[in-house]
């Protein structure tokens, strides 16, 4: 990869994690929200981003798709973390959480990087414990 990366989006806080990871890389932001599938397969959806982002740039672009699984509720709300805030919120996760006492939960990360003849991924995972 060169110094320089595009990242096509429109979230300042994906951004951020991938300044985070790669404190070396300088990034180009292009402020534009792609198309995302309707998927609960962050790889998918992360390939599906970035092949839209090089289309509009022409350039080496990154994307990153992120999803919150909680163990005790098979893994929701997986990569529809907006979805079930504007629905149900976070009240409505805890409601979900009562009495349970499996309490794990993970915060996960597919970056999908394009140089313009092969996508590559970089994963990431941060499990936690889900706070009352």
């Amino acid at each position: 990869m060169g110094e320089e990366i595009v990242f096509v989006t429109h979230n300042t806080g994906k951004i951020k994690s991938a300044e985070k990871y790669f404190k070396n890389l300088k990034f180009t932001i292009f402020n534009y929200e792609v198309d995302e599938p309707r998927s609960d397969d962050i790889k998918e959806i992360a390939t599906a981003k970035v092949k839209q982002a090089y289309e509009i740039v022409k350039r080496p672009c990154i994307a990153l798709d992120t999803d919150f699984r909680i163990d005790e509720l098979n893994g929701f709300p997986r990569a529809f973390v907006n979805f079930a805030l504007e629905t149900i919120g976070i009240q409505g996760i805890v409601k979900l959480m009562e009495g349970k006492e499996n309490r794990i939960c993970s915060f996960n990360e597919c970056l999908a990087y394009h140089d313009g003849k092969e996508i590559h991924y970089f994963y990431g995972r941060h499990p936690r414990k889900f706070v009352k």
